[in-house]
């Protein structure tokens, strides 16, 4: 991709588009918002290609550092707005089931407060500073429960599932796209 290879782009959309779907949705909650920001991280990953380093993450945790950035950007230009009384009871659109339970799991092995955390601050796009003021605890707590379910989480999702742990015929991607 970083030569120009636009069939690259084309192969780590469909590799990790509904990936950043999911996140989106989980995140923005609004399609227009989640389609938007999903296309400017694939944009701003095809720019930013040849400053790629492998030896300091995977393509997928590179590209999902570019869409997170994107969509908490997306959650602060929000006017502050509530939900219309309509959208309270509205169903929403179907996620993207497999990686939306790799993810939730990942959340769940946590202890509190880190999954506190990692929603507010992942999900919801609270600032560590805002994570201060939400929960009480200092700063420096916040940045030490944050790196700790970062590695816990990280560890989870590069363990391999053992094939009878699923039903599915698909091995778990842990550190499948790592040559990447």
């Amino acid at each position: 991709m970083a030569g120009g290879d636009e069939a690259a782009l084309a192969e780590l959309h469909r590799r990790y588009a509904p990936y950043l779907y999911g996140l989106g949705r989980r995140m923005l909650r609004q399609q227009d918002d989640v389609e938007t920001c999903v296309q400017d991280a694939f944009f701003n990953a095809w720019k930013a290609a040849g400053r790629f380093d492998p030896s300091r993450a995977s393509v997928k945790t590179w590209l999902v550092t570019i869409a997170h950035n994107r969509m908490l950007q997306a959650l602060r230009d929000r006017p502050d707005t509530g939900l219309d009384l309509e959208e309270w009871d509205s169903p929403t659109s179907a996620p993207d089931r497999i990686e939306q339970v790799i993810a939730q799991r990942a959340v769940d092995i946590l202890g509190e407060p880190e999954r506190t955390l990692v929603v507010l601050a992942f999900y919801k796009g609270y600032s560590h500073t805002e994570l201060t003021e939400q929960t009480g605890l200092p700063l420096g707590s916040i940045k030490t429960y944050l790196r700790r379910a970062l590695a816990q989480m990280r560890l989870h999702l590069e363990t391999p599932i053992a094939p009878s742990a699923t039903s599915s015929s698909n091995p778990s991607k842990g550190g499948q796209h790592d040559a990447e």
